[in-house]
């Protein structure tokens, strides 16, 4: 194969790959290598990856190779992909982005990653995060944080930086990411691509390292909505090992793609756009929600009054739930245990010093929130309201089909510029934050450049009803170039 064909591989979407591979006009061994080359020239600037693996990589390429050649491959088979470290991998290092966990291999995968393994697919290693999955920025990754592709002097977005850096740049034609208060979503408005946060139980998490049970949720990143939908249909699905899954059947999401969506009705919800939003953003979205408009959409204004109570509930339910379930990290039982004078002053060192700043912060405002005297005042409270946000969103789905709305009130800002203001930092949450807290889906697709830099359209779900979402991100996509833009690294 020529050079030049060699070195374009790496801008191919998964469903072109995957016709390549079925035509033989590629192999899944050409592919990897050519995304280990291309990892390899942007990882010392990037810094997308905590664990690369190449050994296992052309392992799995090579399989993928004779599956095709034998007439059994699925969709993904022979698809180079990445994982966000914070989901298991047997016999890979899973570090969560700290240092209690620099050095654990896990004996088991997660059965997202099972289901993967199962069709095939190509394994380049874990990508960067913000500690345990706490933070905006990826900045709170204990190993360095990740640059954003577009401007590498400014941040990709978080917890899922890595994870959607690597999409954006080439590194990977897929990944996966967690989303637990925007983690995917934000990202992906950040470094122009496609995130998607399922609805809460579509997919296992099982083997996902827990930061707040009742808000996580796995979920694919790609160039294009059409490779989610191919990597949301090999991921969903029913998990006996996971008690939150939810037993429904896996609708086929690429049938969805129709490019119609004249007759739905679509909501845009007046409180997403939020006082301090750069008007660039802002800009950017209305466009695109006219543009939905001209597709045939009806455009509804709605309101979901009590989306303003979102943050500070978020931020009482989230370290409330991370401090019970981080826990279990004191050096005894899982991670690394540094020594001290009895046991009590050993858990203490191991937490004080390997924990990162800003997981010490939210362990001790979850510990604060749980105690005795305040539970009633702050945790009990914040989920009665949690309920009031949940029925805005059941009351809203009566009058439209999926909610229109920003992803982010900004662009990706500088390295450094949120570091010692962590309440700015969580408003970079603020428009995503209550659809984790209703468990809906979202999904966001870009939608224009503010600054020169990528913005993100997020379109909200039913529950259940990612078919709708990618439905509209399709025929939005597939209207414009935005998704066809490639950083210039």
């Amino acid at each position: 194969m020529r050079e030049d064909v060699i070195m374009a591989l790496h801008e191919l979407t998964i469903a072109e790959a995957r016709a390549q591979l079925d035509r033989g006009e590629i192999t899944s061994v050409q592919l990897t290598e050519a995304l280990l080359e291309r990892i390899a020239a942007l990882e010392p600037t990037l810094h997308s990856f905590l664990t690369q693996t190449p050994d296992l990589a052309l392992q799995q390429a090579q399989a993928a190779d004779e599956r095709i050649k034998a007439g059994n491959a699925t969709s993904l088979t022979g698809i180079p992909l990445g994982i966000k470290d914070v989901i298991v991998t047997k016999d890979v290092r899973t570090t969560c982005g700290s240092k209690v966990l620099e050095n654990w291999v896990p004996p088991y995968d997660a059965t997202v990653v099972s289901k993967l393994n199962e069709a095939g697919t190509v394994t380049l290693g874990k990508l960067n995060m913000d500690e345990f999955a706490m933070g905006s920025s990826n900045e709170n990754s204990a190993f360095g944080g990740t640059r954003n592709p577009w401007d590498t002097e400014r941040v990709p977005g978080g917890s899922s930086g890595g994870s959607a850096a690597a999409v954006a740049a080439g590194q990977a034609f897929g990944t996966l990411g967690t989303d637990t208060g925007g983690s995917i979503r934000q990202p992906a408005a950040l470094c122009g691509i496609v995130g998607l946060k399922p609805t809460y139980g579509r997919v296992s998490r099982y083997g996902l390292v827990a930061f707040a049970s009742s808000l996580d949720q796995c979920g694919p990143f790609a160039r294009t909505v059409e490779d989610v939908a191919l990597l949301l249909e090999t991921i969903a699905g029913h998990d006996p090992k996971d008690s939150t899954s939810a037993n429904l059947p896996v609708p086929d999401y690429r049938a969805s793609l129709t490019g119609d969506i004249r007759g739905l009705k679509v909501g845009v919800p007046s409180e997403y756009f939020v006082d301090g939003m750069e008007p660039g953003v802002e800009k950017a979205v209305r466009t695109a929600i006219e543009q939905i408009k001209d597709l045939g959409a009806e455009i509804v204004e709605v309101s979901l009054p009590h989306t303003k109570y979102a943050l500070p509930v978020y931020y009482i339910i989230a370290p409330a739930e991370c401090s019970t379930n981080l826990a279990r990290f004191d050096g005894v039982r899982y991670g690394v245990r540094l020594e001290g004078n009895g046991l009590f002053d050993e858990i203490e060192s191991t937490r004080g010093q390997l924990f990162g700043a800003e997981v010490r912060r939210r362990i001790m405002l979850g510990t604060y929130a749980l105690s005795s005297g305040y539970y009633d005042a702050y945790y009990r409270r914040a989920q009665q309201v949690r309920t009031l946000i949940r029925r805005d969103f059941q009351e809203v789905w009566s009058k439209v089909d999926l909610l229109a709305a920003p992803t982010s009130p900004s662009v990706a800002f500088k390295i450094g510029e949120k570091a010692d203001d962590p309440v700015a930092m969580y408003l970079s949450d603020v428009c995503t934050l209550p659809i984790n807290l209703a468990g809906v889906p979202g999904l966001v697709v870009p939608c224009g450049f503010s600054d020169n830099l990528p913005t993100g359209l997020q379109l909200i779900g039913k529950p259940f009803d990612e078919a709708t979402l990618l439905r509209v991100g399709h025929a939005y996509e597939q209207n414009n170039s935005w998704h066809k833009q490639h950083p210039n690294l």
